[in-house]
């Protein structure tokens, strides 16, 4: 289940509980907050999973993009070797292997670049979203100790 569905829920839950009158304490169902609860714990490590699914498709990317420089260069240096036996076009050819192969390191960096910054747009997302839950969490363990807590004297 989402992470932000189980909080909208939990959200639900104490907005649907009763006041306590001359307070901001609230009576909550208990078994349907820890219901919640326990879905929660459930679907946190769903969400590292798909972290993690993401940091190995960056992997899985960057190992792409490598191959595809790699065979670009081994395209560069042959055309380069066969431009280089023929005497006209000697500056031409090592000009345009020299091009391929900044353009493949250009095109690498940028990939690998694009790859890092979609993976830490979704860790910051995650991340925000798992501190939006542990807060409300946090609320409403709080909310609860309030009024479990023996009444002063």
């Amino acid at each position: 289940m989402d992470i932000l569905h189980l909080v909208d829920r939990l959200e639900e839950l104490l907005n649907q509980s009763r006041p306590l009158p001359f307070t901001h304490n609230v009576m909550v169902d208990e078994d349907r907050m820890l219901d919640i609860i326990d879905q929660m714990r459930v679907a946190v490590p769903d969400e590292v999973k798909k972290a993690q699914q993401l940091l190995s498709q960056r992997d899985r990317i960057l190992a792409q993009a490598q191959e595809e420089a790699n065979r670009t260069l081994a395209i560069a240096r042959e055309k380069s070797e066969q431009l280089l036996e023929r005497d006209s076009i000697v500056q031409a050819a090592q000009a345009r292997a020299d091009q391929l192969i900044n353009q493949s390191r250009v095109d690498l960096i940028k990939e690998r670049q694009e790859a890092d910054q979609y993976v830490v747009d979704q860790l910051s997302r995650l991340e925000i979203e798992l501190e939006r839950a542990i807060t409300q969490v946090r609320n409403g363990i709080h909310t609860l100790q309030r009024e479990v807590a023996p009444p002063e004297t």
